[in-house]
C-alpha cells in the first residue's frame, strides 16, 4: 500500500472517528500493515531509516487525510526518532550506559515489528513545562518505582509502551528523567478525552504506579531531560507542525470542492480569500521543509533550533487562520457537524493550542532575537 492509497483510506474514515471520539483502530491497522511505526527504526533493525525531513513528508500526508490520527502517529515518531537519531556519542557525553544501546535497539526492533509508542509528559496544572513535573521516581532494588498522573497522552490505552517523564523525590533541584514505561500493571488509563478537535486522539489521562526496570530509564541517565529538550527540541516542538500543514492542506482541498460546489467560486472575494490561504498554507510548508531539513543535516545547532521554534509557531498560526476564513467564505452551509470543513476546523484550531503553544514560541523566539536565553523560562 503507498503512501497515497493509505492517505485515501484514512480521510475515508476521519469523520466515522471524529463523531465516535474512538482510537483509529483501521488506520493503526494500515500504518502497521505499511509498516509505518517503523519509519524511524534503522534499516538493520528492520525499518526505513526515516530522517526527520522524510518524517515530515509522512506527516503532512497524513495530517491531510486525518490530522488525529497523524497526531497520534506523530507521538510513536517522537519517541523512535528521538531513540534512532540521538547520536551514541552524546549519549556516552551525557553518562549514559552501554546497556542502553541494547535496549534501544530492542525498543526500535519491536517499533518495526508494530509496537505502539506514546508520550506522556504533560500533567495538569502545568503543561508540558518539564522542570514542574510532579510526577516522581524513586530507586528500588531492582529499578525505579513512579507514581503520579499524565494528562494529553494521545493513544492512551492503545500503547505498548509509554514515555514519561518523572522526577527525583531525592533530589533538591528539578532532576527530570525520562522512562519508558511498558503497559500493564500499575499503568491506568482514565478515559477524559472529549475536545474541541482532534477528537479521536484518545488523548486521555494516565495513572502510574508502578515499578520499572533499570533498563527503563531512557539512556541510563538520571536528569537529562531538561537538557535534551534544550539542545535537540525538535521532537518535542516541531514534529506537531508537519501535521499541521496537512491539515490545512486539506482545508484548501474541501474549501475549493465546496465552494465550486455552492457556485461561490466566482465571487472575487472569495477567489481573494482561497488565494491568500493557498499562499499562507504554501508559507507554512516552506518553513516547516527548511526547519525539517536542517535538523536533518545540523541537529542542535542555535539555528536549527530557531527554525524548529519557528515551524511550529507558523504551523499552528496558519492552520487555524486558514480554517477560519475558508469557513467563512464557504458560509453558514459548511459549519453544519459532518461537514469536512466544520471537523478541519475544529482540528486546525488545536495546533496553536498544543505545546509548544503559539504564545510560548512567540515568546522563545522573541526571546532569542534579543540575545537572551530563551530555554530558561520555556523548561
Amino acid at each position: 500500500m503507498n503512501l497515497h492509497s493509505l492517505t485515501e483510506r484514512v480521510a475515508g474514515r476521519a469523520a466515522r472517528y471524529d463523531e465516535s471520539g474512538d482510537f483509529p483502530e483501521d488506520d493503526f491497522a494500515d500504518l502497521r500493515e505499511a509498516g509505518l511505526l517503523g519509519l524511524m527504526t534503522p534499516r538493520h533493525l528492520g525499518g526505513a531509516g526515516a530522517s526527520f525531513a522524510e518524517y515530515t513528508d509522512v506527516a503532512v500526508r497524513l495530517g491531510s487525510g486525518s490530522g488525529a490520527t497523524a497526531l497520534i502517529f506523530n507521538m510513536h515518531a517522537s519517541v523512535t526518532g528521538a531513540f534512532a537519531h540521538t547520536p551514541d556519542d552524546l549519549v556516552r557525553q551525557f553518562g549514559g550506559a552501554e546497556t542502553f544501546f541494547a535496549f534501544r535497539d530492542r525498543v526500535l526492533k519491536a517499533a518495526a515489528e508494530g509496537a505502539l509508542y506514546a508520550v506522556a509528559m504533560s500533567e495538569r496544572g502545568i503543561g508540558s513545562r518539564l522542570s514542574q513535573v510532579r510526577t516522581s521516581y524513586e530507586r528500588t532494588n531492582s529499578g525505579f518505582r513512579l507514581h503520579g498522573a499524565k494528562t494529553f497522552v494521545s493513544g492512551a490505552g492503545h500503547a505498548d509502551a509509554y514515555l514519561v517523564a518523572a522526577r527525583d523525590n531525592a533530589s533538591e533541584e528539578p532532576k527530570i528523567s525520562y522512562f519508558l514505561v511498558p503497559a500493564g500493571p500499575g499503568v491506568e488509563v482514565q478515559r477524559t478525552w472529549d475536545s474541541l478537535g482532534m477528537r479521536a486522539t484518545g488523548s486521555h489521562d494516565l495513572h502510574l504506579d508502578t515499578e520499572v526496570g533499570e533498563d527503563a530509564l531512557v539512556g541510563g541517565i538520571e536528569g537529562a531531560a531538561l537538557l535534551l529538550a534544550q539542545v535537540m527540541p525538535q521532537w518535542l516542538v516541531a514534529s506537531y507542525a508537519a501535521v499541521y500543514v496537512g491539515v490545512a492542506q486539506a482545508v484548501l482541498r474541501h474549501g475549493a470542492e465546496h465552494l465550486r460546489e455552492r457556485g461561490l467560486h466566482t465571487l472575487p472575494m472569495v477567489r481573494a480569500r482561497l488565494g491568500r490561504a493557498d499562499v499562507q498554507v504554501a508559507a507554512a510548508e516552506l518553513v516547516v521543509r527548511k526547519a525539517a531539513r536542517l535538523v536533518t543535516d545540523d541537529p542542535g545547532s542555535p539555528e536549527t533550533n530557531r527554525w524548529v521554534w519557528r515551524a511550529k509557531l507558523t504551523a499552528g498560526d496558519t492552520a487555524a487562520g486558514v480554517a477560519f476564513s475558508v469557513l467563512e467564505a464557504a458560509g453558514a452551509a459548511a459549519t453544519r457537524r459532518g461537514h469536512p470543513l466544520e471537523r478541519l476546523y475544529r482540528d486546525a484550531r488545536c495546533g496553536a493550542l498544543q505545546p509548544a503553544t503559539s504564545d510560548v514560541c512567540a515568546d522563545w523566539l522573541g526571546a532569542a532575537a534579543l540575545g537572551d536565553d530563551p530555554d530558561e523560562a520555556r523548561w
